[in-house]
């Protein structure tokens, strides 16, 4: 069996910093790239903390994943990468305003640094719809 490898991209979401895409879809799954707070339009850092910064990365996943024909709904996994742990509470409960119900299975960890000095970065793994 031959997979067929294609490449994810919207203008609803930030545009690669680096040689990589916002998400590749294959094999009936897509893998998003790390996503931090960035605003689509301006390419800037969110203001307003970590709150602000999480709805932003969940919203940048969320127009990825329907640009690729899925749904939050079908996430099986993330991974999460905060700057600072004490940041946990706050990151998990608007989290959970994207995930309300059958949550996708998760990792945090906490990270010495991310690029351009975000509080947070989320990937993911979704079904393709």
């Amino acid at each position: 069996m031959t997979l067929k490898k294609e490449t994810v991209f919207t203008e609803a979401a930030p545009k690669a910093i680096g040689p990589y895409s916002q998400a590749i879809k294959v094999g009936g799954f897509i893998f998003t790239a790390g996503q931090g707070g960035m605003d689509p339009k301006t390419g800037e850092i969110v203001t307003g903390g970590i709150e602000a910064e999480t709805r932003q990365v969940l919203t940048n996943i969320k127009n990825i994943l329907e640009a690729a024909g899925s749904s939050m709904d079908l996430v099986v996994k993330t991974t999460v990468y905060l700057r600072d742990m004490q940041d946990f509470a706050v990151m998990n409960g608007v989290y959970a305003t994207f995930f309300p119900t059958n949550p996708p299975a998760r990792t945090t960890v906490q990270a010495a640094a991310l690029p351009r000095g975000i509080a947070v970065e989320i990937d993911t793994v979704a079904i393709s719809g």
